[in-house]
């Protein structure tokens, strides 16, 4: 049985470092450039194996040597790539620029991860051995709903992050257990900025929802409870990059293990406060020994 199934993205990430971002006509100088494997899907897998949990992945990498890298990568983290394909051509790519506060602006080049367009031969009975399945919104939409509905006809657990922001067809919400955009993307997809307001109207379309609020941690919410905050450790943010994917894996770990929703929730808050002290997004993501110290 594998505890976690991520059905999503895997790109290699070009990231450059600078002072500040440049707007548009405007050329900056760089401090450094990287060259980092990511992907919200792979680094979900990365997070949750790294975490503790068993882990595999699906979807597609370019028979490039990205591709190569990005396969690599996740074994070494102990993620089980036995239905991560290989398509034709390119890799999926992420162009990052990062700057001297830690924030970042994203371009995504999907690549291989566009040819994921439905599931796959073996995808279902993986899925149907799983106690949850993580989902993003860097493949297809088509795939996206696909595994989500059958996870549905199993009984897993889907838990969504949706990123990039993107209006949502009912069906697929119809689909989701746990919904876990941050604040920006709550505020998209609800037409309301104030976090507590987005969540009571995404729990119209879903059970559950956590909110991730940056550097104010996080907001859960579900039916027929009150909403609870969990505040983040207090940090000095150096790349932001992935930050979120780490508390997603983190967090899909604790509640596959059976934690109580608050604790499962400040757990995760460890495991992205480690990662933004980091560059990179893979790179910087934390093991459970590091979670279980910092929390």
């Amino acid at each position: 049985m594998t505890g976690i199934v991520v059905l999503g993205s895997t790109n290699m990430d070009l990231v450059a470092y600078v002072p500040h971002a440049p707007k548009r006509g405007e050329t900056v100088t760089g401090r450094e450039f990287r060259t980092i494997p990511g992907g919200k899907g792979a680094n979900q897998a990365v997070a949750a194996a790294r975490a503790g949990g068993d882990v595999a992945m699906i979807g597609a990498v370019g028979s490039d040597e990205f591709g190569e890298l990005l396969r690599h990568t996740l074994e070494a983290s102990g993620v089980d790539t036995d239905l991560l394909r290989t398509a034709e051509g390119p890799s999926g790519t992420a162009h990052i620029v990062v700057d001297d506060e830690g924030g970042n602006s994203i371009v995504v080049i999907p690549g291989a991860n566009g040819a994921v367009t439905a599931l796959g031969p073996g995808d279902e009975a993986l899925i149907a051995t799983s106690d949850a399945l993580l989902l993003q919104l860097e493949l297809p939409l088509s795939a996206v709903l696909d595994g989500a509905e059958a996870a549905r006809r199993h009984g897993v657990r889907t838990i969504l992050t949706p990123a990039p922001a993107q209006p949502l067809p009912p069906e697929l919400l119809a689909v989701t257990d746990l919904l876990v955009p941050n604040e920006h993307e709550a505020a998209t997809l609800a037409g309301v900025a104030d976090p507590h307001m987005a969540a009571e109207a995404l729990l119209r379309q879903v059970p559950e929802v956590v909110i991730t609020l940056g550097s104010a941690g996080s907001l859960y919410a579900a039916r027929g409870s009150a909403p609870v905050t969990v505040p983040a450790p207090r940090v000095r943010a150096v790349d932001t990059t992935g930050a979120g994917d780490t508390f997603v894996g983190a967090l899909a770990v604790a509640l596959v293990e059976g934690r109580p929703v608050q604790q499962a929730l400040s757990w995760a808050s460890a495991a992205a406060a480690l990662c933004v002290q980091r560059p990179g997004a893979s790179t910087s993501m934390p093991y459970r020994s590091e979670i279980d110290d910092a929390s």
